[in-house]
């Protein structure tokens, strides 16, 4: 295959912009277009197909993004990981904005989204016991360490429907059954990789603190201009993280996990 690649990633375009020879290229899919074109670039020897996951313009709500199609179209191209960084807020007030939480666990309150490729009449099940891989797991939090970040180990991240935050009752229901980070899109994109036999990991990167933390003063609800500065403010240790990664990721080694 003339486009095969072998690591995706989910971001935005920041993540390829000075990489040169970068190729963007439209994959249809049997379950329609991807959120955006896809870029392929190649560091350290390795093809890496970059997708953001809203689209360029950000079009997509998440409730909206065509997580069917930007999962299959990394499997057309032939894609055996996926790094998913994402924007996340905490739930916990040991985990501060700027933090990195490399989550172990997720669960699910969306509702509505097209979340299986086993819709009939073919039928599978597969366990969910263990929904990251642990070796690119394992991967991401050494690298991230290495270069100084305040990393968490495990999390719990617990995936919303959006577009809107949480109230305060709800965000401390969520911090009650022991919920450790809060998004809006791991879910299904993290479960859709599973079945499609891709390993996956996600890097939670901290924005906020949710609807605030009972008990401690001088924290404000989240907002949508504090979560695009906090990111952006981090994008760049993010960048260092990801392709640091892929500078160390050995494509060739069957993973243990296998997806699955």
């Amino acid at each position: 295959m003339e486009n095969k690649v072998d690591i995706g990633v989910f971001g935005g375009s920041g993540f390829y912009s000075f990489l040169k020879n970068v190729k963007e290229i439209e994959v249809n899919t049997p379950y329609g277009m991807p959120s955006d074109k896809i870029a392929i670039a190649e560091y350290e020897g390795k093809r890496i197909a970059f997708l953001p996951r809203h689209g360029k313009n950000h079009q997509y709500p998440p409730h909206k993004i065509p997580y069917r199609a930007n999962v299959y179209a990394m499997k057309q191209l032939g894609v055996s990981r996926i790094i998913a960084p994402t924007a996340s807020g905490s739930l916990k007030a040991n985990i501060k904005p700027g933090d990195f939480v490399i989550c172990d666990q997720f669960i699910d309150r969306t509702w509505g989204r097209s979340d299986t490729y086993y819709d009939g009449p073919e039928t599978k099940h597969f366990s969910s016991a263990n929904p990251y891989c642990k070796e690119l797991r394992e991967l991401a939090i050494e690298t991230s360490k290495s270069l100084g970040i305040t990393t968490h180990e495990k999390g719990t991240v617990i995936v919303i429907q959006g577009p809107r935050f949480s109230t305060k009752a709800e965000s401390k229901w969520y911090r009650n059954m022991g919920c450790d980070v809060i998004n809006m899109t791991q879910y299904p994109e993290c479960y859709l990789a599973k079945e499609m036999n891709i390993c996956y990991v996600n890097i939670s990167l901290i924005t906020d603190f949710d609807a605030g933390l009972e008990g401690c003063e001088g924290i404000e609800p989240v907002t949508e201009e504090e979560v695009f500065r906090v990111f952006e403010e981090n994008n760049e240790k993010l960048k260092k993280v990801l392709f640091e990664m892929i500078r160390k990721m050995d494509c060739k080694k069957e993973c243990n996990c296998g997806g699955v």
